[in-house]
């Protein structure tokens, strides 16, 4: 079997490709600029028309990653740099011949910037090639910020306190922003800043950056900003007071709640590169509630973090490169599975029910060419589940050029009461500098979970390498096991006894035509077998065609064949009137699929997909859909349609799960947002709205309201569950 050697297989490419990678040239331009420190500083309201930014220096070399590849902007750009004392400051002047078209459709802070005409501002204080803050805003000055927890990928919902404000004008549109050296971290002896600047047209498809390679920029890819001194943080010390107020009411039994929850969140910069928070009696009520997901196989959903408090500093807990493989041949749930540290498992219970945290601190930052994560939790306990405690330390070590090495250890287990602790070490080799501008990654990691009552067999690792470069040849190799009892109480885990194999290939071509920006044919591979008795799953995907356009439309045609050996009956669909069994033995089917989606930049987009095929013993036939209306930059709504007829020799069903939502915004600080979701699988209807109130970085008030209704005898008559409603406030003291 080819999962058997492809360890070996992996370990050769690793050795010859590192070889290659060592005595790969220098393409990178190393631009650098020196930013001027000034003693008044400019007022924030968009419009660069003080006299301050003459001492600055003109960035105007800029050039395209999309659609050309290095070549000139269609418009002009001018990017200026100050900073004083307390926060840099960024200028930009973007130009443009169609004024009338500028795309900016989104009007509240927080919210991404995928629709809109954009600049992006991207920070990497320590130099080091391997993390960065990212800084977003469009023509009506909205604030969105964005955190790398790896070279390539960021996590959208990390929030920071800057300010940022723009202006139209009869060429263009200009903005200026300030970040303050309180909220970031960094290295007061480090002069000289990793830095970028990137630019979207959105009804060009274009993309312009200051410093780029393979038509992408990363944390991995930037210039550099020289000549910062004398930066100061102050005390350092953020004092982030809440207060919570709670009604919920259940109707069977009939029950009211009303609870007044205070909490306080502290954060003190230890060293200007090294954070400590505390948390006491941390309040998650407001938190936005997940998308609703039908899940048609025999393995855990996987569902993502959006508390804040676990969200700062994410990226220094990431291990192994678990969940972000890129390929699309795996679910989530695979992709992630044996991960060590998934935060949703504190303050939720098995169920999914909220559980208190009494208090928590974490340490997280920098060292020299250390990172380090410590994050420690008291949980209260739920049902016959005991108060627990619960550790997790991370610490990593920069070696080579762009590589590191680190360690994992977690202990406690917050859903159950048997005692659980895990150690993992991993390997991350990065090179974005060989010939041609490509990229080369690989990495290695091995964990150990220790399980009271479980003894051998509790390992897990993995290794892989890969090729993702944005133009021509991209490919991987990836190879996991997870062994039976491995165990890790605070991570995620959707299948254990089993080794995996995945591999990618493909080429992406970007022809010189005005209407074509990028066409994508390739292959993705996953094959999963139990330890020592053979095949459990087998998956081919053929990306046959993926074409996108200069206006961001996109097609695709792709065709999926699946094998799979069941050796226990799953239920796969039940109701009052049914229940759907896939029984034991081997199936093997294949499903073709096409999908059509606009460019999110217009005033109505969307997207519709349909798949076909055979289906286990059976077949299936599935449609997708989905509509955004946008009446103005003050109302959208969206809706989606997902649906699955399914025909088994078992018996036949139909999924459903729809989604509505509606924003209104009032202005950039105050916005009303609604969720309706529905799918007939759980019957469950919810609804879930919130009023909230930002009137600037760092301060926030909400009114969130939760209704939950379900149709157990699915007889199309619903009966309220459960609602609730939550008032909060917070503000925070910078000092």
């Amino acid at each position: 079997m080819f999962i058997k050697f492809l360890p070996v297989v992996l370990l050769l490419f690793v050795n010859i490709q590192w070889v290659i990678a060592q005595s790969a040239s220098q393409e990178d331009s190393n631009k650098e600029v020196k930013i001027i420190r000034v003693d008044s500083v400019p007022v924030i309201d968009g419009k660069i028309d003080e006299s301050v930014w003459e001492q600055a220096e003109m960035l105007t070399d800029f050039h395209q990653t999309r659609p050309g590849n290095g070549a000139p902007p269609s418009d002009l750009t001018e990017v200026y740099l100050l900073y004083d004392d307390d926060a840099i400051y960024v200028a930009a002047r973007m130009y443009d011949s169609e004024p009338d078209q500028i795309a900016a459709p989104t009007v509240r802070h927080g919210s991404g910037l995928g629709r809109d005409d954009r600049i992006v501002v991207i920070l990497d204080p320590f130099n080091t090639g391997r993390g960065a803050y990212r800084f977003e805003t469009n023509a009506n000055g909205i604030r969105h910020e964005a955190l790398y927890d790896s070279v390539s990928s960021f996590e959208s919902a990390w929030t920071a306190i800057y300010e940022s404000a723009a202006s139209t004008f009869e060429g263009g549109w200009e903005m200026e922003m300030a970040i303050p050296f309180k909220t970031l971290s960094f290295d007061p002896n480090i002069d000289t800043w990793g830095f970028n600047f990137g630019r979207g047209i959105r009804r060009r498809g274009e993309e312009i950056a200051w410093v780029s390679r393979n038509r992408r920029y990363n944390a991995s890819i930037l210039g550099k900003v020289t000549g910062l001194t004398g930066m100061d943080q102050g005390v350092g010390l953020d004092l982030v007071p809440s207060i919570s107020l709670n009604r919920q009411r259940t109707y069977d039994p009939a029950n009211n709640d009303f609870n007044f929850e205070p909490s306080l969140d502290v954060f003190y910069k230890v060293t200007p590169s090294l954070n400590a928070s505390l948390t006491i009696n941390t309040d998650f009520s407001a938190t936005e509630v997940d998308d609703r997901q039908v899940n048609l196989s025999r393995f855990n959903l996987f569902f993502p973090e959006k508390r804040d408090f676990f969200l700062n500093d994410s990226d220094l807990f990431t291990f192994g490169r678990i969940g972000d493989i890129g390929n699309e041949a795996t679910s989530r749930s695979s992709d992630n599975n044996a991960r060590p540290f998934f935060s949703r498992r504190l303050g939720l219970s098995g169920t999914g029910r909220p559980v208190d945290l009494q208090a928590g601190g974490k340490l997280s930052g920098r060292i020299g060419r250390f990172t380090v994560g410590m994050l420690g939790i008291r949980q209260d306990g739920l049902d016959d589940v005991n108060a627990s405690n619960i550790f997790i330390g991370r610490v990593s070590a920069n070696v080579l050029d762009e590589s590191s090495i680190g360690i994992i250890a977690t202990s406690g287990d917050p859903t159950s009461n048997i005692g659980n602790k895990l150690g993992g070490i991993d390997f991350r080799y990065l090179n974005t500098r060989l010939p041609g501008g490509k990229e080369l990654e690989a990495d290695a990691w091995y964990q150990v979970s220790d399980t009271d009552g479980l003894s051998g067999d509790n390992a897990a690792f993995g290794i892989g390498i890969s090729t993702p470069n944005n133009s021509g040849f991209r490919g991987g190799l990836h190879y996991k096991q997870v062994q039976r009892n491995f165990n890790p109480a605070l991570g995620f885990v959707s299948n254990t006894d089993i080794e995996e194999a995945t591999a990618d290939a493909g080429y992406t071509w970007f022809p010189n035509s005005d209407f074509i920006q990028e066409v994508f044919s390739g292959i993705d591979i996953q094959r999963t077998e139990f330890i020592g008795s053979g095949l459990q799953s087998q998956i081919l995907l053929g990306r046959l065609l993926e074409i996108g356009t200069n206006s961001r439309d996109s097609f695709s045609l792709h065709y999926r064949q699946n094998k799979e050996v069941i050796t226990t009956p799953f239920e796969i669909y039940e109701d009052i009137n049914k229940q759907v069994i896939i029984q034991p033995g081997t199936y093997s089917f294949g499903e073709a699929s096409a999908s059509l989606s606009t460019g999110s930049q217009r005033d109505l987009s969307g997207s519709v997909a349909i798949s076909y095929g055979d289906f286990f013993d059976g077949d299936r036939t599935n449609l997708f859909g989905e509509i955004v209306w946008r009446q103005s930059c003050y109302f959208r709504v969206s809706a989606s349609y997902d649906w699955n007829d399914i025909n088994l020799s078992g018996g036949n069903f139909i999924t459903r799960n729809t989604r509505l939502t509606t924003e209104v915004n009032f202005s950039p600080t105050l916005y009303w947002v609604s969720l309706i979701q529905y799918d007939n699988v759980s019957e469950v209807l919810g609804l879930n709205t919130r009023l909230v109130w930002i009137p600037t970085a760092g301060q926030e008030g909400l009114i969130v309201f939760n209704h939950r209704m379900q149709d157990e005898d699915k007889n199309n008559s619903f009966r309220s569950e459960l609602s609730d409603i939550t008032v909060k406030f917070s503000y925070t003291f910078r000092f």
